[in-house]
């Protein structure tokens, strides 16, 4: 089965291998935030971005068990992420919701296994692609969509938390850029065996999504935007790219 990029993203450029990105609409179209549909399916998504930054914390401390010369600054990163989990649980509070973390914690179980068998294996560049790329674009992706809908409040945490993502996602790819190709084999592994849980974690909360206005489109756009651009500085070619996509539609 032949499957382009341009099917995974309405926004995807096939003949240059990157993404044109998604933008915001000018004016956007803000929610009820007081509506109890509203905070009932802000409850699983603010649970979702508060987990979210609780694992990326103890990822990062664990990949220094495998990089031990780089404990320090994997430490910071850990830090970072922290930080950011008390300003997402702040958000809720200020909206007086109670963050779902029961199912958060099931909604990040494919992704955590995959990363803790990985660990478990000695296996740093599979455990450098599920936290430092597919996590980290994931998060970009849905802050990107998030910020122009988003509470006041939660709008400035958000914007704030985005830069420092960017750094996180940066670590993961000079790291795989400067080994490529050592590291390109298990790579495309663990791009085919992770991939395919991002799209399904994103079909999961779609629904959920759209009634904070984020279109589940926007989303997968977004990420795929991102995802790719993260593959073609670590070294792929639009070809490979294209081959290691079609992972997020056959998984």
């Amino acid at each position: 089965m032949a499957v382009s990029l341009s099917d995974l993203s309405p926004n995807f450029s096939a003949s240059t291998g990157l993404g044109s990105g998604v933008d915001a609409p000018a004016e956007a179209v803000l929610p009820d935030f007081t509506s109890e549909s509203y905070k009932d399916a802000y409850s699983r998504i603010n649970a979702i971005v508060i987990e979210g930054e609780q694992e990326a914390h103890d990822n990062y401390l664990s990949l220094a068990t495998l990089l031990p010369d780089q404990a320090d600054e994997l430490a910071r990163l850990a830090r970072m992420e922290m930080k950011h989990k008390k300003g997402f649980t702040a958000c809720a509070t200020n909206l007086g919701v109670e963050a779902d973390m029961p199912f958060a914690r099931v909604f990040f179980t494919p992704l955590r296994d995959n990363f803790q068998q990985a660990l478990a294996e000695g296996n740093l560049v599979t455990c450098l692609l599920i936290q430092s790329i597919l996590i980290e674009a994931f998060a970009i992706a849905a802050y990107h969509i998030y910020i122009p809908v988003a509470d006041p409040f939660a709008r400035k945490i958000t914007e704030g938390v985005v830069q420092d993502e960017y750094t996180h996602l940066n670590y993961g790819q000079q790291w795989l850029k400067a080994n490529l190709e050592a590291a390109r084999q298990e790579l495309e592994a663990a791009n085919r065996a992770n991939l395919p849980h991002v799209r399904r974690m994103l079909e999961q909360v779609a629904d959920d999504a759209g009634v904070l206005h984020m279109d589940k489109e926007d989303l997968m756009a977004d990420f795929m935007t991102s995802y790719q651009e993260v593959l073609t500085e670590i070294g792929f070619s639009s070809r490979e790219i294209a081959r290691m996509a079609t992972a997020a539609l056959l998984g």
